[in-house]
This record gives C-alpha cells, sequence and structure tokens, in this order.
C-alpha cells in the first residue's frame, strides 16, 4: 500500500477550508483541518505533514504566530509553510511571510491549479524524502545483519571445538600412559597413587566428551569431579 502525505490546512473559516480540500482532492492525500493557530500546533505534536497551507488572518493566533512558533520546534521546524492571505499591504507584508518562515505567500483569490501545482511538489519532495529514510534504515539493518554474520562465522562451530578438545585430550592420555609405564613396579608409592588418579581424572574427561559428541544425549553427560 502506498503511503499518502499529510497535508495541514489552516483557516478559521470552514468555506475556506471546503474550498482548499476541493482543490486538493485530485492530489490524492491526507487533508488534514486546523481552525485555528492552536489547533494546528496540536495536529503537529502527533502528525508529520509535507507541507502547511496557512491563513494570515485569524482571530487569536495569527498565522505569523503560529509559523513561529512551528518553526521553533525542532520536531516541526523544516515543514514547508504556504502562507493564504486576503489581505496585500505591499512588500512589507509579503517580506514578513517570508521572514516567518513560509516558502511561498500566495494572495486570495489565488489560482487552483498554481496552488495544486505548487503543493504537489512539495508532496513529491516529502515522499522521496520518506523514501530515502526508509532506504537508510534497511541499510542499516543490513549492514548490522552482515556485522552478526562476520562475528558468528569467525566462532569456532562446536564440532571443529570438540573435535580440538578430544585432540588435546588424547595427547594428555599418551603421556599419562608413558609415565604410567615408567612408574611400573616402583617403590615410590605416592608417584603411582597419583599416576593412577590422573588416569581416572583423565578417564572421566574423555567420557565426558565423548558425551557432547552429537547423538549421543550430550545434555546431560557431567564433567567429572575436582577430587
Amino acid at each position: 500500500m502506498v503511503q499518502k502525505a499529510k497535508i495541514l490546512l489552516v483557516d478559521d473559516r470552514p468555506e475556506n477550508l471546503l474550498a482548499l480540500e476541493a482543490i486538493l482532492s485530485a492530489l490524492d492525500q491526507t487533508l488534514v483541518r486546523a481552525s485555528s493557530g492552536e489547533e494546528a500546533l496540536k495536529a503537529l505534536l502527533t502528525d508529520d505533514f509535507a507541507v502547511i497551507l496557512l491563513d494570515v488572518q485569524m482571530p487569536g493566533m495569527d498565522g505569523f504566530e503560529t509559523a513561529a512558533h512551528i518553526k521553533r520546534r525542532e520536531r516541526t521546524r523544516d515543514i514547508p509553510i504556504i502562507f493564504l492571505t486576503a489581505i496585500n499591504h505591499g512588500p512589507h507584508h509579503t517580506f514578513r511571510g517570508y521572514a516567518a518562515g513560509a516558502v511561498d505567500y500566495i494572495s486570495k483569490p489565488f489560482d487552483p491549479w498554481v496552488l495544486r501545482a505548487k503543493v504537489s511538489v512539495f508532496v513529491e519532495l516529502y515522499m522521496k524524502n520518506v523514501q530515502l529514510r526508509e532506504q537508510a534504515s534497511l541499510l542499516r539493518l543490513q549492514l548490522e545483519g552482515s556485522r552478526q554474520a562476520e562475528a558468528a562465522a569467525e566462532q569456532p562451530e562446536p564440532a571443529g571445538l570438540l573435535a580440538e578438545l578430544s585432540a588435546r585430550l588424547a595427547a594428555v592420555e599418551e603421556q599419562a600412559e608413558a609415565l604410567s609405564k615408567q612408574l611400573g613396579d616402583s617403590p615410590d608409592a605416592a608417584a603411582v597413587a597419583t599416576a593412577a588418579h590422573l588416569e581416572r581424572k583423565l578417564t572421566g574427561l574423555r567420557r565426558a566428551l565423548d558425551a557432547l559428541e552429537p547423538g549421543t544425549g550430550g545434555s546431560t553427560a557431567q564433567l567429572p569431579s575436582q577430587n
């Protein structure tokens, strides 16, 4: 399902909001109404918008003050604002609109085709930015997955680790067997007892290691005690 952009329409007159909806409905995007500056700021707390169409003359918080609040917020400062006004006080009034952070300043009555074309440009830019963010997020996930795969590849496999332990144990077993042969009938009872104890320990280790081999019920194997 293709994601739709949200367009915020701010005007204190319901008939003006209705006219804007009629003009912009052809863009097939989500149109959100706000009948005051305060209502617009509340909507901006929870939703992301591609562009804001903001009436200049409104009771209470006018368009300029509303725009100032929008531009002060980290979350909303980059949302483009198009001012709509029924008054024209010359270049100074227009400059005030741009100084408040507007990207465009349109006097009423305006050409519906022109307004729709301008809004569509900002909608397209917004959708491109959304796609770029999604692609960047996907790339980060892929990179993280690659790092995890590389880390896993560096870890020795259980079968390889068991084989290495078995080989090392075999070498110790050979040395212990050679020691036992050397002692033979040695009168050193302590040395003979130590060698016998070592053989028992090695036998226990071998059994425990063999039990860890796949298919031998290794989950119940226990290492010999250290006594």
